[in-house]
């Protein structure tokens, strides 16, 4: 995810400000590389699960967001840390946000400058950044005078900033806007899907998600659709399997575009490791891929 001067999406980490080229939903969540180990909330605290629904970290902390490299941010009060499996500190909680660790990396925010952390605690590369995103293939996308490059483990420019919003790297190619339409860049910088959307997600099981006139849909790399804009919001593929709204309620389909679980929560997360978390009302719970509950709704 990328954070600068607007709140677009809200993501694991505390808010500072948030911009995440993705599209329309209230929450994103992203359990990739989770090892199996999800967040949940209990009385105002959280801690852990496995994909079982065995509390493995006691609810504790004052927000959480998800295991990654080992490493979890969790924050005490307003201040973000990382938390290893069994729930102990690794990093003190010092940080305005923190994001998960990401090629051994994690981006951190202290005031409004971010930068990147070492699971050590050291910095990597010193907060200096009005916005950035997660490292991925080496790469990262950064905010420089008011326009997005992207850069290397060393802080070296490698693309240089020109485009008006960017985002991390997958499968090898990246979402970038400019004006007011989404297109996708190669690890060159070089444009291999022309500007044309009018919101777009990163590609995931070989497709990306994509809005066009207020629906949403999924292309593949040549740039096509391969599942035509038709529904009221939508994910990114995790699992096989993505998120989507119909009616103001959540279900998840396949590459096809099929219902593999009917629309009927209220929000929905990525399917990692066969489990994912889903909302009643205010309540997270977390289902299995036949849609059974493995860990009942608690607010």
């Amino acid at each position: 995810m990328q954070w600068n001067q607007r709140t677009i999406a809200l993501g694991v980490a505390a808010v500072l400000v948030l911009a995440v080229v993705v599209v329309a939903s209230t929450r994103v969540f992203d359990f990739t590389g989770s090892a199996g180990i999800y967040p949940i909330q209990v009385n105002h605290k959280f801690g852990f699960i496995d994909k079982t629904g065995k509390v493995v970290v006691a609810p504790q902390f004052d927000d959480a967001g998800i295991f990654r490299e080992g490493l979890a941010p969790v924050a005490i009060g307003k201040l973000w840390g990382y938390a290893d499996k069994q729930g102990r500190l690794a990093i003190t909680p010092q940080f305005d946000m923190a994001d998960p660790f990401s090629d051994g990396v994690a981006m951190v925010g202290t005031g409004r400058k971010l930068g990147y952390l070492r699971p050590d605690g050291k910095f990597a590369i010193n907060p200096q950044f009005d916005g950035a995103g997660k490292f991925s293939g080496d790469l990262a996308p950064v905010l420089i005078n008011g326009k997005w490059g992207y850069i290397d483990k060393a802080a070296k420019m490698v693309i240089n900033p020109q485009f008006d919003e960017a985002g991390s790297y997958s499968e090898g190619m990246a979402l970038m806007r400019l004006g007011d339409r989404f297109g996708y860049i190669d690890k060159s910088g070089k444009i291999v899907i022309n500007p044309q959307f009018d919101g777009a997600g990163e590609f995931s099981d070989g497709l990306a998600l994509v809005n066009s006139g207020g629906k949403f849909g999924y292309i593949g790399k040549d740039g096509k659709y391969a599942i035509n804009p038709q529904f009221e919001d939508a994910r990114e593929f995790s699992d096989g399997m993505a998120i989507v709204a119909v009616n103001k309620r959540y279900g998840y389909i396949d590459g096809k575009g099929k219902f593999v679980i009917n629309p009927q929560f209220e929000d929905a997360g990525d399917f990692v490791n066969g489990v994912a978390p889903v909302w009643i009302g205010n309540r997270q719970g977390y289902i299995n891929r036949d849609g059974k509950f493995v860990w009942n709704p608690t607010s």
